[in-house]
């Protein structure tokens, strides 16, 4: 952060037990969750799903703030579809990939595509994962 930024925000969670039968719970009670292993019958929720729901919503902030910008009319509310993989490889230990199926109403493919390829140079998320993280974009 350089030094003119401002701090607009501040999550703070408190976490115990991790994956296995643990709880998160923000400092607002906002949030107040079980989490869980993926892929199990157990119930909770589990940390993909909670970085896939935050960055595809942050994802479609940023591409409401380009449409605004641009002074865009849309048919009808951006959409996405996010699906976060963990994976386990036996060399590099354990990775996130992530995909992104993107509905922009109203608005001709080139443009869509260009709204979402400037979305992802300025939504926090995909800057924090820039590099770190397999990322696709689809149009739907």
């Amino acid at each position: 952060m350089d030094q003119q930024s401002k701090v607009l925000y501040t999550a703070k969670t408190h976490v115990s037990g991790g994956r296995e039968q643990g709880i998160a719970r923000s400092s607002d009670g906002q949030l107040d969750l079980k989490l869980g292993v993926p892929g199990t019958a157990k119930p909770g929720t589990n940390p993909e799903q909670l970085f896939a729901a935050g960055w595809s919503a942050c994802f479609e902030s940023a591409i409401g703030i380009l449409v605004k910008q641009k002074h865009i009319k849309l048919a009808g509310e951006v959409t996405i579809d996010a699906e976060v993989d963990l994976n386990l490889s036996p060399t590099s230990g354990y990775s996130l990939t992530a995909r992104f199926a993107v509905g922009i109403p109203g608005v001709d493919r080139e443009a869509a595509q260009q709204l979402v390829d400037e979305a992802h140079q300025i939504c926090p998320y995909s800057k924090a994962t820039h590099g770190n993280i397999g990322v696709t974009f689809t149009l739907v």
